[in-house]
């Protein structure tokens, strides 16, 4: 456990690091293209630094407004936060998490944060409606061990990056059109290659951040429900839950591509899947519910 929690975090701060130099490139294609000469490079480190450190203290208040959580009370979710102070006992955390709701029917959850000391779980409506006791006590458990095992940081701040290089993509898109990139004759031989960087960049970073974005979530979902289980001591509980999840009809209505990663069990449901044994793929934010639920009885 240990291991993978050291292994997370470097892991975490090498991603984090790759991210910077894509934006950091990919701005200075923008300003070079909307010729901006010699302040583009500063223009750019500026802005990759900014939204580095603006990832990292705010990702978590960032997802928590996009979905419009609200904090949990113990007078409205009194059996969430009993649940979550049980929890707490055998979690071995630093700070209890911070508690938010999000009113909506899909039962569903995530956490988040820079760190243990700053960190927050959010569940739906749906989730307390529909779930019982033991059920809601492993989903809890799941997003606790994320908190644990140092999951959050890395799926919160890889989140908006994402989020940042499409908008990053539409600026540039834009730029096109009113035609901000014609050649400069000043330029050097340096600026051209970076330029040449930045615009290859620009255009595949897209696909390589949703796909690292969603073969992270892959891999440490099956840790984090490992990590519940030894919590819990009740793989029955999530067990049952992740089926309940799964089966439910309704689409989580405060959900994105960009923190769809970060949900217990995807957020969007396909027309027509009802029924159906679903499989991941490379697309896939989740590994598939059979796989996790196969995984989990062979714990026992």
């Amino acid at each position: 456990m240990f291991q993978n929690i050291k292994k997370n975090k470097i892991e975490s701060g090498f991603i984090i690091s790759i991210f910077i130099l894509l934006i950091t490139l990919i701005v200075y294609y923008i300003c070079n293209a909307l010729e901006l000469g010699e302040f583009s490079i500063i223009i750019a480190l500026i802005f990759s630094i900014g939204t580095a450190w603006g990832s990292y203290y705010y990702s978590d208040k960032i997802v928590l407004a996009s979905c419009r959580a609200r904090p949990a009370t113990k007078e409205e979710d009194q059996k969430l936060v009993n649940i979550l102070d049980a929890l707490m006992i055998t979690a071995d955390l630093p700070k209890k998490p911070d508690l938010y709701v999000v009113e909506d029917s899909q039962p569903n959850a995530f956490a988040t944060g820079r760190n243990p000391q700053h960190a927050v779980v959010c569940v739906t409506t749906g989730l307390l409606e529909k779930l019982d006791y033991y059920e809601l006590e492993g989903v809890l458990a799941h997003e606790v061990s994320h908190i644990k095992n140092y999951d959050i940081l890395l799926s919160a701040v890889v989140s908006v990056f994402v989020g940042f290089i499409v908008i990053l993509s539409d600026i540039f898109s834009r730029a096109l059109f009113w035609g901000g990139t014609r050649d400069n004759d000043s330029d050097s031989k340096g600026n051209a290659i970076l330029m040449l960087i930045g615009l290859i960049f620009l255009i595949l970073s897209p696909i390589f951040g949703t796909l690292m974005q969603l073969a992270l979530s892959r891999k440490r979902e099956f840790l984090a429900d490992a990590t519940a289980v030894e919590l819990t001591r009740n793989p029955d509980g999530l067990i049952s839950a992740l089926e309940k999840l799964e089966n439910d009809p309704n689409e989580l209505q405060t959900a994105n591509s960009a923190t769809a990663n970060m949900y217990i069990v995807n957020p969007f449901k396909k027309q027509g899947d009802k029924g159906k044994k679903k499989k991941s793929n490379i697309w896939s934010t989740h590994p598939s519910t059979e796989a996790r639920i196969e995984a989990l009885r062979n714990i026992r």
